[in-house]
């Protein structure tokens, strides 16, 4: 349910081919939602059948043609109803988080490793972010809400993962020098 509410959200930002949602996912939206190429598809396929958004097939210049989804008056609705409600917080599923709960049995070398891993990749996001964030033109709110509602998402995403980070190097200044 949150996915298609979340597809229908960026397809009131602007109509959206499969391909466009995508990439949308990718770059915007990945630091609080995530979905694959089949999910997206299988869920905008639902949202037109169901009457909350529909297909126009946009010809192609030397290139094949774009099927653009666009938002109906019901998925509207549907957005509305969903972004008025109230979401209760959901647990969280952090496969990593498990792993150093329960890593008392692995060498510091071996932890410092997994650590190391997973923080140069927690650095790789945030930037990808960082470099998202100078992208975007400053908005005011006043004026510019949705794109400034869309910036402060994006500053949460830099900022959980700078939290992170500084987890990480807790857990490893916590390790010491020790080298079992």
């Amino acid at each position: 349910m949150v996915l298609a509410r979340i597809i229908l959200g960026f397809l009131a930002i602007s109509p959206m081919s499969g391909y466009d949602l995508i990439r949308a996912f990718r770059t915007s939206a990945a630091h609080f939602w995530s979905a694959d190429k089949a999910q997206i598809y299988r869920t905008l396929a639902r949202l037109v059948a169901d009457g909350h958004a529909r297909t126009e097939v946009v010809p192609g210049t030397g290139a094949p043609d774009r099927v653009v989804h666009h938002l109906e008056a019901s998925g509207r609705d549907l957005l509305i109803e969903w972004l008025a409600s109230d979401q209760k917080p959901q647990a969280e599923r952090d496969a990593f988080t498990a792993q150093i709960f329960f890593a008392e049995s692995l060498t510091t070398g071996e932890l410092r490793g997994i650590l190391d891993a997973r923080r140069a990749a927690a650095v790789d996001a945030r930037d990808a972010l960082r470099a998202v964030e100078r992208s975007l033109p400053n908005a005011d709110p006043t004026t510019q809400r949705g794109a400034w509602l869309r910036r402060k998402t994006l500053e949460q995403g830099i900022r959980a993962h700078e939290a992170h980070i500084e987890w990480l190097d807790d857990i490893r200044t916590g390790l010491g020098d020790a080298a079992t």
